[in-house]
């Protein structure tokens, strides 16, 4: 539902209509609502206030609370993975993008024959504008975020670096500059402020140069709280109580991180958006417990396929929503922002777009049923085969040394390797390696299993493997897992190209990939540049 926004005399003029004021009201024009989306990164499951954590998140607390608490809510278990389906609503396998992330040396990004979010909002009558963590390639200057849909972008092109610096190496001579304006080097604008910061900056900077009569959509990725684990000194300290280094540092950068969308609120109230503006919280992925990250009690963490790496921390806050004060528990997808999203904006979805993600406004925001039902978080033929998985295993329709997760309704199944499978409490008062800690729930009785089925709702910690007991549930899931599987496409995981190292590119990271010169071209910048280190 939407409440509608007229001016006062335009109000008192219908109030004075002698009782037309339903006819007038039907020919003001609704005002398309401003989205905020805050997508964060690395941030667990339990790391928020209001899923019991000792990280004191009073921002987020209080806007989830005023807001929609999406508690069924899931992403993809790594960085690029997630933008993507963000940004097309599209399922991994029909992009490409199942196998891993988009390496910074790979001739890789977001296929360029697929529409976005952003300019689906544009053709809509947005401003679009990103600042932070783009992570869905650039090895040519159409994988842009500003060839993507974006007016204005200000951030980084990689999946993570230096807080201060800006710079990231991806091995030995493989190192340089990510910070960019637009389609350059940003090195005018470097301070070398810490990055929550810098960014929050930049987004408030845009709200006060925007006209909040337009719609705007502005996509704010942090860098937080992915590694490496750096924070400004004055958020340790209310954490001195945490012994574990890692945790007390990254306990620090999410009260940065949470400090950070408390003076983004109050910009969008500052300067009159508030009252009319959409504003999505997401985690990118589950917590890394190596670094700090909590996803307890979830069983495993960022970078498997199970609950700990893929429920994801997800709220909706606005004026606009019918039912504040609640929590979701329809089943949610980050596919199903690109549709929730562009409809909200009154834009159009084309049928030719062929979406995998599902207009979900109304079951956030009036609690009607969801229409999704399922949800495929992932095929990857290319990682890692179980080797003790076999057609058999599969009932003869699938091979299960082949690593794929699928949710029907309740039911979640799992084949192949899922990934780090134990589960971790948080890392709060102990300074042993995770491998030596007697908390660490070490999981035995998986060994040689390539297949898993669990109820989640009655089983959300994946501890009860039902897939002896229901193995008709099993091959109905299955079956299903065949039918997404015929309309994968071929993986897209180039290797790495020796173009892509910033020494070429005047230190910084960015397009190399250059149409017009010759590979006879590069072939003698090589050969110069190995002569120079005597190879």
């Amino acid at each position: 539902m939407w409440v509608r926004w007229v001016p006062l005399g335009l109000l008192l003029a219908v109030l004075l209509s002698g009782g037309r004021g339903s006819e007038w009201a039907s020919e003001f024009p609704r005002a398309p609502p401003h989205i905020i989306f805050i997508l964060v990164d690395d941030q667990g499951f339990r790391d928020v206030g209001y899923h019991g954590s000792e990280i004191k998140t009073p921002t987020l607390d209080r806007l989830a609370a005023q807001g929609v608490k999406l508690e069924n809510y899931y992403v993809q278990p790594l960085c690029s993975p997630s933008r993507s389906q963000l940004m097309t609503g599209r399922y991994q396998i029909h992009t490409g993008l199942q196998h891993s992330i988009i390496r910074a040396t790979q001739p890789n990004c977001l296929p360029l024959d697929h529409v976005t979010l952003p300019q689906k909002l544009k053709q809509a009558g947005y401003s679009t504008h990103m600042v932070g963590k783009w992570h869905l390639g650039f090895y040519k200057r159409g994988c842009l975020p500003t060839r993507r849909g974006f007016d204005s972008f200000f951030g980084s092109l990689l999946g993570s670096g230096d807080y201060y610096s800006h710079y990231k190496c991806e091995g030995p001579g493989i190192c340089g500059y990510d910070l960019h304006r637009g389609e350059d080097a940003a090195w005018d604008q470097d301070r070398g402020l810490y990055s929550t910061l810098m960014y929050t900056q930049k987004a408030v900077g845009i709200l006060a140069d925007h006209n909040p009569r337009q719609p705007l959509f502005l996509y704010l990725a942090y860098q937080a709280v992915h590694s490496p684990l750096q924070v400004p000194a004055r958020y340790l300290e209310r954490y001195k109580g945490i012994v574990n280094p890692n945790r007390r540092k990254y306990a620090a950068m999410v009260s940065c991180l949470d400090e950070a969308v408390h003076n983004l609120t109050l910009a969008l109230k500052r300067y009159r958006y508030y009252d009319n503006t959409v504003i999505v919280y997401s985690s990118d992925n589950g917590g890394q417990p190596l670094v700090g990250g909590s996803n307890w009690p979830l069983r495993g963490s960022k970078a498997t396929l199970w609950e700990g790496g893929i429920r994801a921390v997800g709220f909706v806050h606005s004026p606009l929503l019918a039912n504040k004060g609640t929590k979701c528990r329809s089943l949610v997808h980050i596919t199903d922002w690109f549709p929730t999203l562009v409809s909200l904006g009154e834009g159009t979805l084309d049928e030719d777009l062929d979406l995998d993600g599902y207009d979900v406004w109304e079951t956030i925001s009036e609690g009607l049923p969801s229409p999704r039902q399922d949800i495929l978080h992932n095929i990857d033929p290319v990682y890692v085969k179980a080797k003790n998985g076999s057609w058999k295993a599969g009932h003869g329709l699938w091979n299960t040394a082949v690593q794929a997760a699928l949710r029907v309704g309740h039911w979640k199944l799992l084949t192949g390797v899922p990934g780090y499978s134990d589960w971790v409490p948080p890392q709060t008062f102990s300074t042993q390696r995770l491998s030596l800690r007697w908390h660490n729930e070490r999981v035995r009785w998986d060994r040689g299993k390539s297949l898993w089925l669990f109820n989640i709702t009655s089983d959300p910690y994946e501890r009860v493997d039902l897939s002896q007991r229901y193995p008709q549930v099993v091959k109905k899931m299955l079956t299903r897992l065949v039918q997404f599987n015929k309309t994968a496409v071929p993986v897209r995981y180039p290797a790495k190209d020796l173009r892509s190292n910033p020494q070429y590119n005047g230190g910084v990271w960015g397009p190399w990939y250059k149409e017009e010169k010759t590979e006879d071209t590069y072939k003698h910048l090589f050969s110069n540049h190995l002569s120079s280190r005597g190879e």
